[in-house]
């Protein structure tokens, strides 16, 4: 048997495949996918193995992510359920299904994991929420989190929590990218060519967020230690904090989370 099974490799899917190939030799990798021609693309570029359809993937992986729409889910079940084995763990990435859901479309007393991704793991940056449901051991845990360690952080997670790591690092990226594009347009207002502009913003998101990981402060003790007194940077600051800043930021990350909340429901 070998050690992953992935089924449906679209943007996500394929991120992860990618990353587990870097994690684990590619032989031991067996994808399928509605359009054989992308798990075909993704086999040539990694060396994993494409099967032959859903059946044959799920009955040879021992970790079986399961990388469908969230509405095709209980179907996906319903059909590898049959050749699924006690040993075998499904590790789900569908938004809103819990794994109490899950388990009641599944073989009773399969283990079952859910993860949540966002879109950087296409890069190996990626924020990766993983919980526990049933039957699951802390093996298991460690497996799936060794499998996606090169598609980014791996973050343990109560998963009555997971619609708000979603609202925060699942929609987030969508929240950093206007900020970066105003960022940039402040920039050529100011006479920076567009393409330098860009650049210089995103450079500088990416070295201000890997100072609050690395260094352990907290982020407003770093932007304090940027504003010199009377300086352009607190005056920057102080025209954030009159357009309501913090406040637009912190509605857009609890509209979402009720939104996930209200998925999860219907």
């Amino acid at each position: 048997m070998k050690q992953a099974a992935f089924i449906g490799t679209g943007n996500m899917g394929g991120a992860l495949v990618r990353a587990a190939c870097l994690s684990v030799p590619p032989q031991e990798i067996i994808i399928s996918n509605r359009t054989r021609a992308k798990a075909q693309d993704l086999e040539g570029e990694t060396g994993c193995t494409v099967a032959a359809n859903n059946l044959e993937a799920a009955s040879a992986g021992r970790y079986v992510f399961l990388g469908v729409k969230p509405h095709l889910m209980r179907s996906l079940l319903e059909e590898i359920g049959p050749v699924l084995t006690p040993d075998q763990v499904l590790v789900s990435m569908a938004a809103g299904l819990t794994t109490e859901t899950l388990a009641t479309w599944a073989p009773s007393g399969t283990p079952i994991l859910r993860i949540m991704p966002n879109t950087p793991c296409s890069i190996g940056k990626g924020m990766i929420a993983l919980c526990a449901g049933p039957g699951v051991q802390a093996a298991h845990l460690q497996a799936v989190e060794h499998i996606l360690r090169f598609a980014g952080r791996v973050e343990r997670l109560n998963e009555g929590l997971m619609d708000a790591f979603s609202a925060v690092a699942g929609c987030g990226p969508a929240f950093v990218y206007p900020f970066l594009e105003a960022m940039a347009d402040g920039g050529v207002l100011a006479g920076l060519p567009r393409q330098q502009a860009i650049a210089f913003a995103a450079q500088t998101l990416i070295g201000a967020a890997c100072l609050v990981l690395e260094s352990g402060e907290h982020p407003g003790a770093l932007k304090d230690a940027v504003c010199s007194p009377g300086g352009s940077t607190i005056e920057g600051v102080a025209a954030l904090e009159r357009g309501g800043f913090r406040g637009i930021v912190l509605d857009a990350v609890v509209a979402a989370w009720k939104k996930n909340t209200a998925l999860g429901k219907s």
